[in-house]
Order: structure tokens, then sequence, then C-alpha cells
């Protein structure tokens, strides 16, 4: 059967990676055409285009690329057109995807939504436009599925894809002792919030002159790019496609909002969430966004478990002050490892959750 996927981000890269690899062995001779980056095409999906072409943050930034992000949707209409898919399966990246689903069921299409938008967080009405187009949504954040029963709309809970992405690679690579102590620096995927944190993460390197910081370069970016950042700092480095690794064997991390903040929870690494936006789109959000956090840990567990330094509060100074606190209170690192343990204990009631939306979709355009 023919496959359409379409995620716009490297998180949504990795689920699909796996998504992949699952709906392969339901389906050997699965025909899989993508938007993603170069995990799923190393699954064996044709990649039609990265995700590095289409991360725009805030909503500065996508008024300022609105003339990109109209070529590509209608590329991908056409796309699509000519594919003529079995299934259109989406994953996250709503500015996008949810106007690739209305389009989609004009044209007659089945829709699975696998990782769905954060409406909870922020234009929770889009529910009416998920429902009205999408055939099934399936949800990986354990409070989803209450959200929409608020709604009067069925989703199937599959459980986090990060907790077999994480158990797997924790049996494939064991812990090796090491002496050296490290902190883990993760600025993000994207070139404009890179900008933004990474100046402030390495500043603090010079509070703890006896660890070393590693940064963790995203895929879609240039080694070169980081090189200026780093010349001036003795005790940093940075590492590409290696970012498990690096987590780890982190004591610590300084980690941007996102998935890394779970990623880094997962592994068991005390953490500091870091965010600074533009201006401009922080002041937006803060008026129409009813979260009470920003990290995907704190959410998931309904209370603080985890520092946020946010716009304003992420300074060096501040940075270096949570950051001992991790590393010198004995009481701070014991909570933090309960609270983790009970993290993963609610992402986990799910099963596995690629193998899960695998079984699902297949079945659903099967049937």
């Amino acid at each position: 059967m023919k496959y359409y996927i379409i995620a716009g981000e490297a998180s949504g890269d990795l689920h699909g990676s796996n998504l992949i690899k699952h709906l392969r062995q339901y389906d050997a001779s699965a025909n899989i055409r993508c938007w993603g980056g170069d995990l799923m095409q190393q699954q064996g999906a044709t990649l039609v285009k990265h995700y590095k072409e289409l991360a725009f943050m805030g909503f500065v930034e996508v008024v300022m690329n609105l003339r990109t992000i109209l070529k590509n949707l209608k590329f991908c209409k056409e796309d699509i057109l000519s594919f003529e898919p079995d299934v259109l399966v989406l994953i996250d990246y709503p500015g996008f995807n949810i106007r690739i689903a209305e389009w989609a069921k004009q044209q007659g299409l089945k829709i699975v939504y696998y990782i769905s938008p954060q409406i909870w967080a922020w234009k929770e009405k889009r529910v009416h436009t998920i429902k009205k187009n999408v055939d099934k949504m399936l949800v990986i954040l354990p409070f989803e599925q209450d959200f929409y029963k608020k709604w009067d709309y069925k989703v199937e809970y599959v459980g986090h894809p990060l907790v077999e992405v994480i158990d797997e690679f924790k049996k494939e690579h064991p812990l090796q002792k090491h002496e050296e102590k490290v902190i883990a620096l993760l600025p993000g995927s994207r070139k404009q919030e890179i900008l933004k944190k990474l100046p402030i993460m390495l500043e603090v390197s010079k509070a703890f002159p006896s660890y070393q910081f590693i940064v963790a370069k995203a895929p879609g970016q240039e080694d070169s790019f980081y090189e200026p950042f780093l010349a001036p700092y003795k005790n940093v480095s940075a590492v590409g496609g290696a970012t498990y690794d690096l987590l780890n064997r982190s004591t610590a991390a300084l980690v941007t909002s996102g998935t890394a903040t779970l990623e880094a929870a997962l592994f068991g690494v005390p953490e500091v969430v870091c965010y600074k936006g533009n201006p401009i789109s922080y002041s937006i959000a803060k008026r129409v966004i009813k979260i009470k956090y920003i990290s995907l840990v704190n959410l998931i567990m309904d209370k603080l478990v985890v520092t946020e330094l946010i716009q304003h509060d992420l300074t060096t100074e501040n940075c270096i002050r949570e950051l001992k606190l991790l590393l010198e209170d004995n009481i701070r690192k014991q909570q933090l490892k309960q609270d983790y343990k009970a993290l993963q204990d609610l992402l986990s009631k799910g099963g596995r959750a690629s193998d899960q939306a695998a079984a699902i979709i297949y079945n659903f355009i099967k049937a």
C-alpha cells in the first residue's frame, strides 16, 4: 500500500522513522513518500522535502516567511495528488498539517494524525477542524485523551514513542564509567532559537571550570555555524549526531523547550529548561497560550518538576544559580529522581507507541 507521511521538524523525523520501521513489519511492500528528514529517508522512504526547509518558529517568523509556506503548501498538494496514497499520515506540525488535512478530506483521502497538535495549549477550537477532517487521531500524551473527550472526539492513546526509543538506546549503549564531568547544552534545532539561547548557555561554562560543557549540534545545521560561538571558551566542545550518547553520560543539562526536555528527563538527567524567543512573538504567545508550563516534563506531570527560565528570566546568572542547585543539592536531586521515575511510568502505560500506531494505521486502511 502507499503511504504519504508529513513531518516538519527533527522530532517528527525521529518518530516518523520509527513509525516507518514498524509499518514495514506489517506491510513489507509499503511504498512510502514523505516530508521529514534523514532518519525517515534511512528507513527507505522517498524524501520529498527536508524539515530544515520548513522550520519557521514564532508569529513574526511565520509572517516573514509566508510566501515560502504558501509555496510549500501548493507543492505538497500537487505531490500528494500525483502519488495517490492509500493514507495520509500527519505528524504534529499543525500550522501546515491541519491545512493539508482540510484539503485532503475534500479530495476523499483517508487521514490519520499521529502525535496530536498541541491545540490544548492554544487555538483550542481547532478541534472542530480536526473532528471534521481527521479519520483517526493517535495521541502520545496521557492528558490528551481527556482533552478530546471533552469535545466528544474519540482518540487512541498509544504511549509516548520516546520511551521505547530511549530504552532501546540504553540497551544498545550500556553506560561506561566516565571520569569527566559533563554538562550537556541543547540549544535547539532552528537557527533563530540557537542564536538567542546558545550564547547565554556558553557563558555559564565560565562558572564551572571543572566541568566539560558539550553542545549538541542540530542535524540540520552546519559545523561552521557553531564554530564562532565555541571559539572563546576553554571547557566547551560540540558533538553532532550524538545527542543521546551525550545525554547518557551527562551530569546535568541546559535544554531548550520542546521534545529535548522530555528526552533529558527519560535519560534521568537533571535539567534547567531555557526559552527565549522573538520579543514580539513572545508577547503575543503570552496572551494566547493557556498552559501553565512550557516544558513537556512539567505539563505531563502537572507540576513544576524542572525549573523553567523563560524570556527575561533566561540570564547567565539565573542559569548558574539553578545549575548549582542541580549539582549540589542532594534533596533536590532525590526529588527529581522520583519525579522522573513517575514520568516514565506514566508515559509507558500506552505500550510501544510506534508499533501500536503502525498497527492501527495498517489495519485502518486494510479494512
